[in-house]
């Protein structure tokens, strides 16, 4: 609060979020003390925005009449083809994406006509520069730009609740106290971060895109009762070592100690329970909302996949769109390289077993 010159104290909803991930990140998390001082700088930023965000809304009142109308939500599991396509709806003018350096620091929200050359972007971009040049791992699985679109688990994070956390340590009990949450108290503050964010900075037709959405969609449809949803799917078998890779990669100098067999019994548990929860919700009449996407498709003709979900969205698909998607396709193609995942012999987990659990979902949507 002083830090942000504000006097306004957090909603006591929002305070039990906070003492309970710090009580996770200090009980669980087995932080070393480069993790403790990330941990403390991150949950700062977190505050500040959060403080800065209702402080907005206090001040301009209008923003809440902002419409969110028929967002897209990408879905699915992670490392499935979710973060590309995310990047390249964001080449598309007419679609609006939660951006890095304004997912990073929304407030003053953007106005339209500096949301090229705020000096928010350069400071996301040395900030990313910097992290993977510590981490050079991390750019060959995840393509990173200051104006590139991220996930919204970031705006969730400022009500302290999100899967982002797992990020920075070994957080199983919390993730799985995720599950038992009443997530539509952090989705309408998802809401209206996204008001915020277009109220000054159109357009308003919105791609956002986070794989834990899946264990949440009740909540979502609750505040967006016209969301739509584009699910992306890979095999299971690639899914698992691949995840575990970047949550490695991601905590890794943030503690001493590493688990590879819990971890991935808790990385099990979690997207088999989000994956049944998803299922169940499209078949309890949604399943016109949901949009499929198949990973090997659009690894080999990204384009052909975007077009079609244009089709099914009832989108024009402009030859301009169409263009930047090509050209960023085409440069991070040159740029992608092979990294190394975790063996899957050091996971604690059969393949036999691996598949047998997520059968329901992968005899259904897999191919």
């Amino acid at each position: 609060m002083q830090q942000a010159g504000l006097q306004t104290e957090l909603a006591p909803d929002v305070r039990a979020n906070l003492d309970r991930i710090v009580s996770a990140f200090n009980q669980d998390a087995a932080l070393n003390a480069t993790g403790e001082a990330h941990v403390l700088a991150m949950l700062t930023d977190k505050l500040l925005n959060r403080l800065h965000i209702d402080d907005w809304h206090r001040r301009h009142p209008g923003i809440a009449n902002e419409r969110i109308d028929r967002p897209i939500f990408g879905i699915g599991l992670p490392r499935t083809g979710s973060t590309a396509l995310g990047v390249m709806m964001g080449q598309d003018p007419a679609c609006r994406v939660l951006r890095t350096w304004e997912a990073r620091q929304p407030c003053p929200p953007p106005l339209a006509e500096h949301q090229t050359n705020d000096p928010r972007i350069a400071e996301a971009q040395a900030n990313l520069d910097a992290t993977l040049a510590a981490y050079p791992s991390l750019g060959a699985m995840i393509p990173m730009a200051a104006d590139a679109a991220t996930e919204c688990l970031l705006l969730l994070s400022m009500d302290f609740c999100s899967k982002e956390f797992e990020a920075y340590g070994r957080l199983n009990s919390y993730d799985q106290g995720l599950l038992q949450m009443d997530m539509e108290p952090t989705y309408q503050f998802h809401k209206r971060a996204l008001q915020l964010l277009q109220w000054r900075c159109p357009p308003n037709r919105w791609f956002l895109r986070t794989p834990a959405h899946a264990a949440f969609l009740p909540a979502i449809d609750a505040v967006y009762p016209d969301a739509r949803f584009v699910m992306t799917h890979r095999d299971i078998a690639k899914v698992i070592p691949s995840n575990m890779t970047l949550v490695l990669s991601l905590s890794q100098g943030f503690s001493n100690e590493r688990d590879l067999a819990a971890m991935a019994c808790h990385m099990v548990d979690f997207w088999e329970a989000a994956l049944r929860r998803l299922i169940a919700f499209r078949e309890a009449g949604n399943e016109h909302r949901f949009h499929d996407i198949q990973f090997s498709d659009f690894q080999s003709d990204p384009l052909e996949e975007i077009r079609r979900l244009y089709d099914w969205l009832g989108e024009p698909f402009s030859e301009t769109a169409e263009n930047r998607m090509r050209s960023w396709w085409t440069a991070q193609a040159e740029e992608r390289q092979c990294t190394g995942k975790v063996d899957f012999s050091e996971l604690g987990i059969s393949l036999d077993e691996l598949e047998h659990r997520f059968a329901f979902y992968s005899d259904r949507f897999v191919r």
